[in-house]
């Protein structure tokens, strides 16, 4: 690793560095036995899934079968949900096939309260958008060997946009530099694509004072992270977003 991505390193963790390994044990400091334990594991808490169900999660509309599965009813359950129109959806042209899309189908539970469990990926979806490639490098590195996280990377809003659209992913950590400060434009991206609805925002900064952080909040941000954090800080930060989205 270059010296500069070392100096990114320090920067976000706020320590010195000495390996590799070491940049992620100084990152961490003082984990409980239970989150190390996690970690190591690669897993979450909260019910297993199977990779079917996992699969689901990248479509865009589901089958009565799959929103069946998910939802822990028998199919003829969702049916009557269609037909009564309930659950909103539509039929295949010249077919009895009922497809619910995915975005419905989430506000459904949402409103029923119906239980997510069925929704509980193993492996959440990690979008970083940063301009400073040594500080992405440096977490992206961290990340993947300390978690099981799916991560992308991009250093633009336009870019975010795009990986946004193919990957999906469940929580995205964008720096408020990508945009000057401004975090309106990346919250209108997500928020108003129905496909993203299930996307959460952390923003990144190291200017950001209190008053900022309740702006952000308010602009639709979910939480913030203050440079320098830790990585334990991140990795906390994800699982929160990502057990308030299943």
């Amino acid at each position: 690793m270059s010296a500069s991505v070392w100096r990114n390193c320090a920067d976000i963790g706020g320590s010195r560095l000495n390996s590799r390994s070491g940049c992620a044990d100084e990152w961490f400091g003082d984990v409980s036995q239970d989150a190390e334990s996690r970690v190591a594991k690669g897993t979450r808490d909260g019910p297993h899934m199977s990779n079917e169900q996992f699969n689901l999660l990248d479509k865009d509309v589901l089958t009565t079968g799959e929103v069946a599965k998910i939802c822990n009813v028998a199919s003829r359950t969702v049916s009557k949900w269609f037909d009564s129109g309930q659950l909103k959806g539509y039929r295949i042209p010249g077919s009895k096939d009922r497809r619910i899309p995915v975005a419905n189908l989430l506000s459904f539970m949402r409103e029923h309260d119906i239980p997510m469990d069925g929704l509980m990926s193993g492996r959440p979806r990690v979008l970083i958008c940063d301009t400073d490639q040594g500080v992405v490098d440096t977490l992206t590195g961290v990340l993947r060997e300390q978690t099981n996280f799916d991560i992308r990377t991009c250093d633009s809003l336009f870019a975010a946009g795009m990986e946004c659209e193919r990957f999906r992913p469940h929580v995205m950590l964008y720096e408020l530099n990508v945009s000057d400060g401004d975090g309106t434009q990346v919250c209108k991206l997500i928020h108003g694509n129905e496909d993203l609805q299930v996307t959460r925002i952390i923003a990144m900064s190291s200017r950001v004072t209190d008053g900022q952080i309740g702006q952000l909040m308010q602009c639709g941000f979910d939480s913030v992270l203050r440079k320098p954090f830790t990585v334990r800080q991140v990795i906390e930060a994800v699982e929160s977003a990502h057990a308030v989205v299943y």
